[in-house]
């Protein structure tokens, strides 16, 4: 039976990577896939799906107007889907996470969502809160941060190494622009205790 994964982490931890390898697997098998991507994120291009260790495929992009059930009905109906992959999933609008778990329900299609939980502040995106409770299964990537603990949240830096607290909260980068760190550093970088270095 179709499931609506949400395969969540903070940066770093290799979600598209994990994404990646996956739909490979199924490919290789002769399966057909479906990888969409959000089009806030052209870090690697435009229309492309990549990971830091060097792999990239292309994918659809998506936007917040985008009905994502009629899309991916209409690609299955051409030639049937066996799964479909999202990218950047925090990006999506509540109404397009209830979107995906249609495409699992009526269309008997499981979905792999993979994205960020929470953004530099603590606070959840509006994709990743709807995933968070409405997925069938949830899936931590992990990461660490730089003391061996499991890494939970992300900083973004400012030009003077330390921790901003406000902001708009989509800003795209990459290692440049954020630290993933454990809860108690995170704190720490919050408050202005300690200083970190980009990249």
């Amino acid at each position: 039976m179709a499931k609506l994964h949400f395969i969540y982490a903070t940066m770093n931890a290799g979600k598209s990577t994990l994404l990646l390898q996956a739909a490979y697997n199924y490919r290789e098998r002769g399966m057909r896939v479906a990888t969409l991507i959000s089009a806030l994120d052209n870090r690697v291009g435009k229309g492309f799906i990549g990971s830091r260790i060097g792999l990239r495929a292309e994918a659809d992009i998506f936007g917040a107007q985008d009905d994502l059930f009629a899309a991916i009905k209409a690609d299955h109906e051409t030639s049937p889907l066996s799964c479909v992959f999202i990218d950047e999933a925090q990006f999506m609008t509540t109404d397009q996470v209830w979107q995906l778990a249609r495409i699992v329900d009526m269309l008997d299609i499981p979905v792999m969502a993979y994205g960020l939980r929470t953004d530099f502040r603590g606070e959840l995106f509006p994709g990743s809160k709807a995933l968070l409770a409405i997925a069938d299964e949830l899936t931590e990537a992990r990461s660490i941060c730089h003391c061996g603990r499991k890494a939970t949240m992300v900083v973004r830096m400012g030009e003077d190494g330390k921790a901003q607290k406000d902001g708009a909260q989509v800003l795209i980068g990459g290692n440049e622009t954020y630290t993933s760190l454990c809860r108690r550093h995170w704190q720490r970088a919050f408050a202005a205790e300690e200083v970190y270095s980009a990249a």
